[in-house]
């Protein structure tokens, strides 16, 4: 299997990973208190968006991945300060950590796959 389609696969994975988080943070009563939480929402939904209609050409979903990468990473960066003081429940934390795990993997594979 070319190492592209196999990037796509792996991207994919990480994608479904930040989905998940997406669908608890949408859902959760705290964010009707802190708005701010919507912004890793509507991140990972205009990514996983811009990439489920490239799975079928792995050049162009690496190339839409770099485009959206530094929206995704941004919106991480701001869920990192805003989750703890939204909550300090333990799936607000493990959220973070999932987050942040799935853009660093994201950025692997693009590292990857660029060198």
């Amino acid at each position: 299997m070319p190492a592209s389609v196999e990037a796509v696969e792996q991207c994919q994975v990480i994608m479904a990973h930040a989905w998940m988080v997406r669908t608890f943070i949408k859902h959760s009563e705290e964010v009707e208190d802190f708005p701010e939480l919507m912004g890793i929402v509507r991140a990972v939904f205009d990514t996983a968006r811009a990439l489920e209609t490239r799975t079928d050409d792995p050049a162009g979903y690496l190339k839409m991945l770099q485009k959206k990468i530094g929206k995704l990473r941004k919106a991480a960066a701001e869920f990192t300060t805003n989750a703890p003081i939204a909550s300090g429940h333990t799936n607000f934390q493990q959220a973070v950590i999932s987050m942040n795990a799935c853009v660093t993997g994201l950025e692997q594979i693009l590292a990857d796959s660029v060198g």
